[in-house]
């Protein structure tokens, strides 16, 4: 078992170089992808690099997370190095934190400053000269230049679909508490059962997520292209159900490991950490919901 005195300093890796490629690469796939299809063209490449590159991170994270489960499971960790891994996990989650307070921000710009000085109001209304008559209201379905950016016909009911998920992923959190104390307990089974339950409310949150945006874009013509009400509601939400299914992926891997048998009552950093993010995802969509659905 390794000691403080003995910290454990990996081998040179490949790893970082791998998952640098492959961040490039989808990056520039998926700003191929959004060029050709705002040029319309029926035969972009991008979708084809977007899949390269994420089979280039999948490969990343499958390697990479194994050679720290085998160091883990072979007991080179000591306690300063699991106090790494906490602060290192710590970190990450703030700059998640950061991310969507980005996008926040954005949000309550454009609700307070920008759209009430178009519509004439405030310290800077005379911006309204750009487009006179306009008359700002929030959610925006009556945009200033509506020939260029459509506006939406509805905006989505926050009561159905968005209240229910609201419910799933509420849900979920508590589900993944129980998971944890069972684990802490060492109660293999009740772990199990709560934690595939919570895998399962996570996988059914996408899954009516999807259909809101089917019902979004065919029925009430609310896409990324109607205006900055629907470029904030898309990049919001969309970038939260990429980290749910990133979390249910972290979730999903807890669940094959704790199969194996992995994990005991001191030393189960690796379910903590995804447990802290899919909390972390948990309080996001609150905000979410209330702000880009109700409020």
């Amino acid at each position: 078992m390794a000691s403080h005195e003995q910290y454990y300093v990996p081998a040179q890796s490949k790893w970082p170089i791998i998952a640098t490629l492959g961040l490039l690469i989808t990056v520039f796939g998926v700003g191929t992808w959004f060029n050709d299809l705002k040029a319309e063209r029926a035969d972009s490449n991008g979708p084809l690099i977007f899949f390269v590159g994420a089979l280039f991170l999948a490969y990343m994270l499958f390697g990479w997370f194994g050679t720290v489960i085998k160091e883990s499971r072979s007991g080179l960790y000591s306690a300063q190095m699991d106090l790494s891994f906490r602060w290192g996990m710590s970190w990450f989650i703030f700059s998640e934190v950061m991310f969507f307070a980005a996008f926040f921000g954005v949000l309550f710009y454009v609700r307070n400053f920008a759209g009430p000085w178009l519509g004439g109001e405030g310290d800077k209304g005379v911006a309204n000269m750009l487009w006179p008559g306009f008359e700002f209201t929030w959610p925006l379905l009556n945009n200033p230049d509506s020939k260029l950016f459509p506006p939406p016909s509805d905006i989505i009911n926050p009561w159905q679909l968005p209240l229910l998920n609201t419910v799933l992923l509420v849900t979920s959190s508590f589900t993944l508490t129980f998971a944890h104390h069972a684990l802490r307990k060492n109660q293999r089974k009740p772990l199990k059962l709560w934690l595939a339950l919570t895998i399962v409310l996570g996988a059914a949150f996408l899954t009516f997520q999807a259909e809101e945006y089917v019902h979004a874009y065919t029925e009430l013509g609310l896409t990324l292209g109607s205006g900055i009400y629907g470029a904030t509601f898309f990049m919001l939400t969309g970038f939260h159900g990429a980290h749910v299914t990133l979390g249910a992926l972290m979730l999903t891997i807890m669940l094959i490991r704790i199969l194996r048998g992995h994990f005991s009552p001191d030393h189960h950093f690796g379910f903590e950490a995804a447990a802290w993010y899919w909390h972390f995802v948990d309080v996001v969509w609150i905000g979410l919901f209330t702000f880009v659905y109700v409020l």
